[in-house]
């Protein structure tokens, strides 16, 4: 990262890492991006980062960002720019030199700090004592900044649930709910990449609870989320990081219904619409049997699967805590075994190949599941080898 600013530090340019970074860095939280903000056009970032042995890729690069690829770090650089048009979902730009300049056309006053090549802190919004206050406050006029951008009316809580302490900053959030009938605008992808980084945030409870009290949740989600048991649910699960899918279906989902229609709502991925409908699947069932089903139900769904059912079932108090916990402890130290018999074990014993095969097979691991998979293989095929014995087809 020093060796990208140097580059970008001479000859009468300046570089600063800008953003992220620097607000993480201050909170004392884990860095996801790096950033850098320069004077110099494209070409001569793209120029002095290939002479240098760099590699670089032109992302944005009509928008004035290249990525380039250091020994240590992948560096976002941008040049500073001024808006010259806005329509609410993109900005027409030019390249500018002013840093004030840049810093006042950002979003929140928190990602507008800098730090230079020799380690100089640049706040020109106020976004150090924001960070002190943990409060997540629009650069000017709150309105003006959501105009510009329709999605910062959502990312104003993404970034309060992730970075905030309190209640909301009273001007953003008014703003905001001014604002909140433009999120029909919005692309559904674009919605979802912020939905999903919300829920799973450290204060994504006390937001979502926000959002939906100023009538923002109902309109973008189609629906009420049930408050009450998302607030609850960091108690039941289990792991790192947090489950955007598992956060979203018990917030939304009552039925199967509810959830095809956040998945669609947010453009989740199929893989991300079967995590909420298996976890929905997976509470429901947990709630109607007792733990002795657990090693059923674990070897048809799977460990993940199980766990975030039981996690669901708890939040939306259709189990009790020490029940999630002694079932969810359980669950993990219980081995899924391996079915010990295959089609070979069926034709070893004379049977033809065909349909035949996989239905005696079927037979037999329903036997095995439902005396808790005690049988071993030799134990499974004696019994295979009797049945065939007495089995007499119709005539």
């Amino acid at each position: 990262m020093s060796q990208v600013l140097g580059l970008l530090s001479s000859d009468g340019e300046e570089a600063r890492v800008i953003g992220g970074a620097v607000r993480n860095t201050l909170m004392g939280l884990p860095l996801a991006d790096v950033d850098v903000a320069t004077t110099a056009p494209p070409e001569t970032v793209i120029a002095r980062a290939e002479a240098a042995g760099l590699k670089v890729a032109p992302t944005g690069v009509e928008h004035g960002t290249v990525t380039v690829i250091g020994h240590r770090h992948v560096v976002e650089v941008t040049t500073l720019r001024e808006d010259v048009e806005t329509d609410g979902r993109r900005a027409v730009v030019r390249f500018g030199r002013d840093w004030q300049a840049d810093a006042e056309r950002r979003d929140f006053t928190i990602n507008a700090l800098s730090v230079d090549l020799d380690g100089r802190l640049h706040d020109p919004v106020g976004g150090l004592a924001d960070i002190a206050a943990r409060r997540v406050r629009f650069i000017g006029s709150a309105e003006r900044r959501i105009a510009e951008d329709r999605l910062r009316a959502l990312r104003f809580f993404r970034f309060h649930a992730a970075y905030g302490a309190g209640a909301p900053d009273a001007e953003g959030l008014s703003a905001t709910i001014r604002a909140r009938h433009d999120l029909a605008e919005l692309s559904a992808e674009r919605v979802g990449q912020e939905m999903r980084r919300l829920v799973i945030a450290e204060g994504a409870a006390p937001t979502v609870a926000v959002m939906q009290e100023s009538g923002i949740l109902p309109l973008i989600a189609a629906g009420v989320g049930d408050l009450v048991a998302f607030s609850r649910l960091p108690t039941f699960e289990r792991g790192e990081p947090a489950s955007a899918p598992l956060r979203l279906a018990v917030l939304f989902g009552r039925v199967q219904e509810d959830v095809d229609r956040i998945a669609q709502r947010f453009r989740l991925s199929n893989a991300e619409r079967t995590r909420m409908r298996a976890a929905l699947a997976a509470g429901l069932e947990a709630a109607s049997i007792p733990a002795e089903g657990d090693h059923a139900a674990l070897y048809r769904i799977g460990t993940a699967a199980f766990l975030d059912g039981l996690a669901l079932a708890g939040a939306k108090g259709m189990l009790a805590a020490d029940d999630v916990a002694s079932r969810g402890g359980a669950a993990l130290e219980w081995a899924i075994p391996t079915f010990p018999l295959s089609g070979r074990d069926v034709v070893e014993l004379g049977v033809d190949r065909g349909p035949l095969v996989g239905l005696l097979l079927k037979h037999m691991e329903r036997g095995w599941i439902a005396e808790d998979f005690r049988a071993d293989a030799g134990e499974l095929r004696e019994r295979l080898r009797a049945f065939l014995a007495s089995y007499q087809p119709q005539s």
